[in-house]
């Protein structure tokens, strides 16, 4: 799992949550059911079967692959609309091309991250560069879908493009986890990507045994998804691991621990650790539109029949 790593995480800035911080309990844990999606990639719906009270501002995540593709093999999604809400690519291994119909596109491998915010909706697409297709490879990466509260639905599209090296790297206290701030604030760091809804969102790497107790805002939620390995949850070590998210209740300190042996596909437990000021506002979700009503839902699939989200490039056909 080669995402930006650090050469020695003690010369890292470190975080500990307050002593006096009130530690989140585990609510429950869910195992995410697995699937395909766009010409065939294999996915996990990270969030299938948790209410969405817990979730606000997150609609889904899907944890793509891990999969070591033979040649030929590797495979993306066909052009499509979004409006409504903004999507979060995260690669960790391999790579993957992104290009919209509102000039906003690039590649994206080993630790970057797309931002792509659809707003009054476009047309995109994301599909494997030729030479994994070619060669094939591993492949593994997450997108995460986040709501955009009513006043920001029809804002123009945005992309932006987070090279791994322009993530904020920390520690823990005792250095035994190494993370990676990709977007918002955590104890006074924060991340480079820029989002309409209060969210932050980290790629902690905890060492065998190791663990992390993080200050976490009262008023965000929080949420932890197991990317590879296994460990723990909160103080009470409820136990998740790869494939598993684990929902926590109100506090102001988050806490994962690793468990002290992993399995041999990942040296670490990998975790992305999610939290997000609720929007708390109706939400119509359907297919690749979250808007607030079922009225502005049909308004979507109408204006994408008629081409008012925008056209597939010319080049691209």
């Amino acid at each position: 799992m080669p995402a930006i790593t650090a050469e020695n995480p003690l010369a890292l800035p470190r975080v500990t949550a307050p002593a006096d911080a009130r530690p989140r309990r585990v609510l429950h844990t869910a195992t995410a059911p697995s699937g395909f999606e766009g010409e065939g990639f294999p996915v996990r719906r990270a969030f299938a079967g948790i209410d969405h009270v817990h979730l606000d501002p997150f609609i889904m995540m899907d944890q793509m692959g891990e999969v070591d593709y033979e040649a030929g093999e590797p495979k993306g999604t066909p052009w499509h609309p979004h409006r409504g809400f903004e999507t979060v690519t995260y690669i960790i291994d391999g790579a993957f091309v992104h290009r919209d119909s509102h000039g906003g596109g690039g590649t994206i491998s080993d630790g970057d991250t797309q931002w792509m915010t659809a707003g009054s909706g476009l047309l995109h697409i994301e599909t494997p560069p030729e030479e994994l297709v070619v060669s094939g490879g591993l492949f593994h990466g997450l997108q995460l879908w986040v709501n955009l509260p009513a006043r920001d639905k029809m804002t123009g599209p945005r992309y932006q493009d987070i090279r791994g090296g322009g993530v904020r790297l920390l520690t823990s206290g005792d250095g035994g986890a190494l993370l990676r701030v990709i977007a918002g604030e955590l104890d006074g760091h924060e991340g480079p990507g820029v989002t309409h809804t209060p969210i932050t969102v980290i790629h902690a790497s905890v060492s065998p045994g190791a663990e992390v107790t993080l200050p976490w805002r009262p008023d965000f939620n929080a949420l932890a998804y197991g990317l590879a390995g296994r460990g723990f949850a909160g103080g009470e070590r409820r136990p998740f691991g790869m494939g598993q998210t684990a929902v926590f209740g109100d506090g102001g300190a988050l806490t994962v621990r690793a468990a002290a042996e992993q399995d041999s596909r990942s040296e670490n437990f990998e975790v992305v650790l999610l939290g997000g000021l609720p929007i708390r506002e109706p939400v119509a979700h359907y297919g690749p539109f979250v808007m607030n009503s079922h009225a502005e839902l049909v308004q979507a699939f109408d204006d994408f029949r008629t081409g008012r989200l925008g056209t597939v490039p010319a080049d691209a056909h």
